[in-house]
């Protein structure tokens, strides 16, 4: 049986009770019995990787953490949750489903990096979600599981930067989620100024914000951000055992997978597969594979990796197997493309999505991305101009010159392999042909009776991140100068 049941089960816990009855709070239990280090140990040995899509592993992240950790304010565990990657909705399935685990997952890690409290950082858009993560938090504290460490929810923006982990640090600070140069491990959830004036609005750009740093000499604290599927496999690892969870998957890829499926198939879904399980036959079990008289021709994986081909879908579902095809196994959301699909449109569509979602504090990612957005737009409305594609080529060499964060390389590999997986259809356009709107390629909303609702709403968002009938012409980053200091009143 392809699909299995380990971090998103069949049916819902709906409340701590039955949490507990399938056998939830045995983590916290092992823990407590382990110590710190034989939590590390097990959870190393697990191999587990990142989910939220780069793959990190995870022990490794641990630790730099706790070589980091401060003298006297501590670290803050925060939970990923503001999934906005197109195709992607396995988060939101998870704590849909069992948002205990999660947190438990959270309050192991917690005791690790010597914690004092977890965050929690979800979309306000999310409302069922957070109503649903709200009420378990308070039965998870009712409980006493909490053990003193304070466990909040920030509601933050849509932007798709949110997702990004020190962006997500710069929401839960009240700031709109601008990608910081410092990882968390050396700028954490408190932010710890030399002075006064670094707190005024305006300041940020030059603050003096002070650094963790490793043995324990610094004031600032460092913060751990995990995703919500690494951390539901947290609990999962510590109660059952390293052994257990290296059962599944394949050497270099131990475990399980959530995937999303959407696109030109049967139906939409979300289901957990062991990972080295084949792109084929995900699809076919998530989402009933290809649609009636259609076949399969590309699959794109959000907007993260290069799309495969569809010669590529016997391709296992691993870390090591998506690189040797020359992708990333990212979120797992694929998006399917059959042989009725226009690929110039959902090149244009991918492309505008990223220009838009740049916040411009890397003048390359902004200003190329939206160059490639335009050309590739009038190519797929049958508008191009004859250099269009030479413009194309040349602003994806030049687009993640200076990158702070991931988005601008995400631009250049979606497009740089959209052009050569479909070389003849983005020359045809050039001498006219076809007019087709750029497909809708943004976050997914809901999945609902086996359909995708998707954020149609994404066309009208303008560049400078406002829906304005006239984008300002200025970018996020210098339309929001007066961002640094607001206080999140978490």
């Amino acid at each position: 049986m392809t699909v299995v049941h380990r971090v998103l089960p069949a049916s819902p816990y709906n409340d701590l009770d039955s949490y507990v009855r399938a056998g939830g709070g045995r983590a916290l239990d092992a823990a407590g019995k382990l110590g710190v280090d034989g939590v590390m140990d097990e959870v190393e040995a697990s191999g587990l990787r990142g989910r939220g899509g780069a793959g990190f592993p995870t022990a490794r992240k641990w630790r730099t953490v706790r070589d980091n950790l401060a003298t006297a304010l501590r670290a803050a565990v925060v939970v990923n949750a503001a999934e906005g990657e197109p195709g992607t909705f396995k988060d939101r399935a998870i704590l849909e489903a069992d948002p205990y685990q999660v947190l438990e997952g959270a309050l192991v890690a917690a005791r690790v990096v010597g914690a004092n409290e977890v965050i929690i950082g979800l979309k306000a858009s999310f409302a069922p979600v957070v109503a649903r993560v709200r009420a378990a938090v308070e039965e998870v504290v009712g409980a006493g599981w909490a053990d003193g460490v304070r466990i909040s929810i920030v509601e933050g923006p849509d932007e798709y930067l949110y997702g990004e982990e020190t962006a997500l640090l710069e929401v839960v600070n009240g700031r709109p989620p601008f990608p910081r140069i410092a990882p968390p491990y050396r700028r954490g959830a408190t932010d710890v100024v030399e002075s006064d004036a670094d707190t005024e609005a305006s300041s940020g750009l030059s603050a003096r914000v002070d650094m963790a740093g490793p043995g324990g000499e610094e004031l600032a604290p460092p913060a751990l951000v995990n995703n919500v599927e690494t951390l539901a496999n947290v609990a999962h690892i510590v109660a059952e055992g390293a052994e257990r969870f290296r059962s599944y998957g394949t050497a270099g890829s131990p475990g399980t997978v959530v995937c999303t499926v959407t696109g030109s198939v049967a139906h939409a879904g979300v289901g957990e597969v062991r990972l080295g399980t084949p792109l084929r036959a995900v699809i076919d079990a998530i989402g009933g594979g290809a649609r009636k008289g259609r076949t399969i021709r590309a699959v794109l994986n959000g907007v993260s990796g290069a799309v495969l081909s569809g010669k590529a879908l016997d391709t296992p579902l691993s870390h090591e197997a998506f690189a040797a095809a020359g992708s990333g196994l990212g979120s797992a959301g694929f998006i399917v493309l059959d042989d009725a699909d226009d690929p110039v449109s959902v090149a244009a569509g991918a492309s505008r999505f990223l220009a838009v979602e740049s916040c411009g504090q890397c003048s390359p990612c902004k200003a190329d991305g939206l160059e490639i957005a335009a050309s590739l737009g009038r190519m797929s409305t049958g508008r191009a101009d004859e250099d269009d594609l030479d413009v194309v080529r040349e602003r994806i060499d030049t687009i993640a010159d200076g990158a702070r964060c991931a988005l601008a390389s995400q631009h250049e590999v979606v497009v740089r392999s959209m052009l050569k997986a479909f070389p003849a259809e983005f020359e045809a356009r050039l001498r006219g042909g076809r007019s087709v709107e750029p497909a809708i390629v943004a976050e997914v909303l809901a999945i609902e009776e086996g359909a995708a609702r998707w954020d149609v709403a994404h066309r009208d968002k303008q560049p400078d991140w406002t829906t304005d009938v006239v984008d300002s012409g200025q970018w996020p980053a210098e339309r929001l100068d007066e961002h640094r200091f607001h206080r999140s009143g978490r």
